[in-house]
């Protein structure tokens, strides 16, 4: 199972929010800093989030995030404000690994298939961020429908992978839920990565007892309540 540290970026900073509020952020600085000291640690790959793209504004951090693809040299899945094609392929020709679409998969489930003909499924991720089995889009603000039916929808179309986020627990530090994501596993044949939560070693063991590709570490990563150290070690 790969280990993702995440970096969530709002405003040209690193920020943890809870449950996708930005009332509830918790700031952490430069994002390159950050970048650097996971893969000093260890890390071969990356989450990164563009929260202002999510919220509305893609072209806010486009220079930063671009400067921590060149700099970084790991994976990178990159999720916030793809809405186009255009903007989808500009950052994979930029170097991202893979791309993480969201509420541009739901309102145009079609540029799923049209990017994994251009470019591979394996570059193409979608995002399934639900609470309480609704998918929720537009920045986590607005409900667009069953969250299996949904991730049934993205496999048809092509995905190489899907994120699945508890938007329920998202930053809260208390441990996963299970049994959404147990359903998902069940509901679908590709790959799925965890977010959402997972604050322990035993979070860890039992997502990769369940048998997903891999898991976001975020604000339970940034408190140090869980050390990458420990994930390794778990992964081992």
């Amino acid at each position: 199972m790969k280990i993702f540290p995440a970096v969530d970026i709002l405003g040209g900073r690193c920020v943890q929010l809870v449950q996708g509020k930005r009332e509830n952020a918790t700031w952490y600085g430069d994002p390159s800093g950050c970048a650097r000291r996971w893969i000093e640690e260890g890390a071969d790959a990356l989450h990164i989030i563009n929260l202002d793209g999510a919220f509305g504004s893609a072209e806010k951090n486009v220079a930063l995030i671009r400067s921590l693809v060149r700099e970084t040299g790991v994976m990178i899945q990159l999720g916030g404000g793809i809405r186009t094609q255009a903007d989808a392929a500009a950052w994979l020709e930029t170097g991202v690994d893979r791309v993480i679409l969201s509420t541009a998969g739901i309102r145009n489930p079609s540029l799923v298939r049209d990017l994994v003909e251009e470019f591979g499924s394996h570059r193409i991720m979608t995002g399934v961020d639900a609470r309480g089995g609704e998918v929720l889009i537009e920045g986590w603000r607005q409900p667009a429908g069953d969250y299996l039916t949904w991730a049934q929808r993205f496999e048809k179309e092509g995905a190489g992978t899907l994120l699945y986020t508890n938007v329920e627990i998202e930053g809260l530090q208390a441990g996963i839920q299970p049994e959404p994501i147990q359903r998902l596993l069940d509901t679908v044949h590709i790959p799925v990565v965890v977010a959402g939560g997972i604050s322990s070693r035993n979070d860890l063991r039992t997502l990769k007892g369940m048998g997903v590709e891999g898991a976001v570490l975020g604000s339970a990563l940034y408190s140090g309540k869980i050390t990458l150290q420990e994930a390794w070690e778990e992964m081992r």
